[in-house]
């Protein structure tokens, strides 16, 4: 019977054993995770999802990683099989991964392992060193640790894959980037339409007036839609309509009213009659909800014998074909290009050099992170508004910090582009700081800068939305905190510390940070009645704490000389960055609209010579009688508008690096204003930063005598208590046998 016994405690144990090996096979072989951090850490987002699950082409990831590798590297590995298993279970049968075999067995290299390590080198991907601990000796070790994905003929390789931190984000943003127009169009729900709409009435004005380009029009559109469609696999279709014999809906034909020609009864040259009438040639790219026109007659005065007189033209089929092509890329949102601003005195963004001439740039850029942040995912496309005209690509707009008063015509042209559906993102000083001349200083002493506000013309743009920036800067007891050995702590009240209670999480993109630092911010304000008129909702995503008052008036912001306020009543809490988001009228409905300024007319060789008699002015013919287009669009689709009082936020010193949170911050809202929240929400999951919470005094003194002094004395009541239940039952099994004795 003891033998028996024995046995089967054996038996038992064996099969214990054999369970849990199974069960940990499976679990290798077999991906499965149950995520309960609070930000989804090991769980793709969805952006990653929708990434890889619309594939078009197929995607192979390659990896290279050395085997035995020391800790922390060896859970790399790991954590990317799990990874990819994830991603494939998303995905459809497009998406293939390996992984390849680069180890040396038993000191020797196999020769599969060396045709692998060629294969890596071929693709880009080395070993990189790493440090490992042994026998108390650090050592250099050298492993592969990258991978490489293949989409089509594109490669891309990820090197240096030491750290899981933000290695979905690589991953995905890669895939992104090569999933690239052609899988986007292979997988629309329909054609992109190209409708040309051009009016016959416009033709019995040829024998009036002269309308370059209209007969051959038709030929070249056909030819521009026949040549796009190679290279976007045929999934254009080209329309066209005739506004003067089928009618178009109300809905239908209100973006081209701004457009249309009307004339009255016309008599021409020859004594003929053409009757009153109205017409347009403008081309649309539409899918979807989504689309965009472009008005294909251009008006200009030109010298003919008879003087000065008004011409049309079509426009150039090289141009029409750059339309179509560049909003192609907006209607199916894979347009990357991002739009800046360089007029009326903006931040400027300093042009990288090639390395043989980086000595001649004399000092870095202050916008070198945020050129940094922004081209990993955009190009910035600079934006003379005083010489062009925004291009039709861009779908956000950077105004940073101007300093110089804006023209008419280029505020018609930032407003137009909101009133277009498209985005703003607007940073803008209340004041305009003034360094003393160096030799007054030395004559009076150190004096401080000059503060003047600042008037750009762009102040009432925006009050026209119902936006404010106030004229003073915003100064909080909650701030940073300068060290210095010498002259102890220092408060930079001008530089407010944003607590996380105090950052906006109702926007997922914003969910995952936890602290943000501005500098002289000016606190912003927001006009219920205009807001509450167009129904438009204005966001608050940054605020003060509610111990924050204004400094205005005379400025001054030397930290020695800043004192709080002693009044309670002066202190509360103020928005420093605002969303608004919806449809707003134009600035200049019921205003003049201004000009295109001309371009300087090429002088002749007698105009320039010294003794050369002013060329008399030639006729200017009567008006044709033709009602020019209003190019003004009244009623604006819903847009968007991230207004922050303050330019240094965009600096070096504030933004600090790409990983730094405020960074995170700016590169989310560019994302959020682009139309691509997704991918902001999926590089807000990289933010590890949690700082603990500022507790009052007394909860601080408490968990450092609970964890100082409670926990032991837990231990020891908890010993007593097993002492006492042990003792108890020892009594209770001797009475228990006293009592059968």
């Amino acid at each position: 019977m003891g033998f028996r016994i024995e046995n089967g405690k054996y038996y038992k144990f064996l099969t214990y054993a054999v369970a849990l090996v199974l069960i940990n096979l499976v679990a290798v072989n077999f991906f499965f995770r149950v995520d309960l951090t609070q930000n989804d850490l090991y769980s793709l987002s969805r952006a990653s999802k929708e990434v890889v699950s619309t594939l078009k082409e197929p995607l192979t990831i390659n990896v290279f990683f050395s085997k035995n590798i020391p800790a922390p590297y060896n859970n790399v590995e790991q954590y990317l099989h799990d990874l990819l298993e994830e991603y494939s279970i998303y995905a459809n049968d497009r998406f293939n991964y390996r992984f390849y075999n680069v180890s040396s067995e038993e000191g020797d290299l196999s020769p599969r392992a060396k045709e692998n390590r060629e294969l890596a080198q071929s693709y880009g991907i080395y070993p990189v060193n790493i440090q490992t601990i042994e026998n108390d000796q650090a050592k250099v070790q050298r492993a592969y640790m990258g991978m490489v994905l293949i989409h089509g003929n594109v490669v891309e390789n990820l090197n240096s894959l030491t750290s899981t931190e933000g290695l979905e984000y690589k991953i995905t943003t890669a895939i992104r980037k090569m999933n690239n127009k052609i899988s986007a169009l292979l997988n629309l729900d329909g054609d992109i339409r190209v409708t040309l709409y051009r009016s016959s009435s416009l033709n019995d004005l040829l024998d009036y007036v002269e309308i370059k380009g209209l007969t051959e029009l038709d030929e070249g559109l056909d030819q521009v839609v026949t040549d796009l469609n190679r290279e976007n696999y045929s999934r254009l279709k080209l329309q066209k309509v005739d506004p003067s014999r089928e009618a178009l809906s109300e809905e239908e034909g209100a973006p081209f009213q701004r457009f249309k020609l009307q004339w009255d009864e016309l008599r021409t040259p020859g004594g003929g009659v053409i009757p009153a009438g109205e017409g347009f040639v403008a081309l649309q790219v539409r899918y979807r909800d989504r689309k965009f026109e472009k008005n294909l007659l251009t008006q200009n005065m030109a010298l003919t014998e008879r003087g000065l007189t008004e011409q049309f033209q079509v426009i150039d089929k090289e141009k029409v074909e750059e339309f179509i092509s560049s909003n192609i890329d907006n209607l199916i949102q894979v347009n990357d290009d991002i739009g800046y601003v360089s007029s009326s005195g903006t931040l400027s963004l300093m042009p990288a050099l090639p390395p043989q001439f980086a000595r001649m740039q004399q000092q870095e850029s202050e916008l070198k992170v945020f050129d940094e942040v922004v081209s990993e995912n955009y190009t910035i496309k600079q934006i003379d508004l005083a010489r062009e005209e925004i291009p039709e690509g861009i779908d956000t707009l950077i105004i940073a910090g101007p300093t110089e008063e804006f023209s008419d015509w280029e505020l018609f042209q930032i407003d137009q582009f909101l009133m277009k559906g498209k985005s703003l993102a607007v940073f803008m000083d209340p004041f305009k700081e003034i360094q003393q001349n160096q030799r007054n200083m030395m004559n009076r002493g150190f004096q401080q800068p000059v503060y003047l506000p600042l008037n750009t013309g762009l102040e009432k743009l925006l009050n026209s939305y119902g936006l404010t920036v106030k004229r003073s800067y915003v100064m909080d007891k909650n701030c940073f905190v300068n060290q210095d050995p010498r002259t102890g702590e220092m408060p930079i009240y001008y530089a407010p510390k944003i607590l996380e209670k105090n950052i906006n999480h109702d926007f997922d993109f914003l969910k995952d940070l936890k602290q943000l630092v501005l500098i002289k911010c000016a606190p912003l304000a927001v006009e219920e009645e205009t807001i509450q008129k167009h129904d438009i909702q204005a966001s608050r995503l940054v605020l003060t704490s509610d111990k924050a008052w204004e400094m205005s008036g005379r400025i001054n912001l030397m930290p020695m000389f800043i004192q709080p306020p002693q009044a309670e009543e002066e202190y509360r809490q103020f928005p420093l960055a605002l969303l608004w988001e919806g449809s707003a009228e134009s600035y200049f409905k019921d205003r003049e609209i201004p000009q295109k300024p001309r371009p300087e007319e090429e002088k002749t060789d007698e105009e320039e010579g010294e003794d050369a008699a002013p060329a008399e002015k030639p006729e200017v013919i009567a008006a044709t009688g033709l009602k020019t287009p209003s190019p003004l669009i009244e009623q604006g689709r819903s847009g968007k508008i991230f207004l922050i009082g303050s330019t240094e936020f965009l600096k070096n010193n504030v933004l600090v690096s790409p990983d730094f949170a405020n960074s995170v911050f700016l590169i989310n809202m560019l994302d959020y204003l682009n139309n691509k929240e997704d991918l902001a929400v999926l590089r807000a999951k990289k933010q590890r930063f949690n700082p603990i919470r500022n507790t009052s005094l007394f909860a601080r003194r408490v968990a450092q005598y609970v964890n100082v002094a409670g926990l032991p004395l837990l231990v020891i009541v908890i010993g007593f208590a097993v002492w006492a239940r042990r003792t108890n039952r020892k009594r209770m099994i001797r009475n228990k046998f006293n009592s059968r004795g």
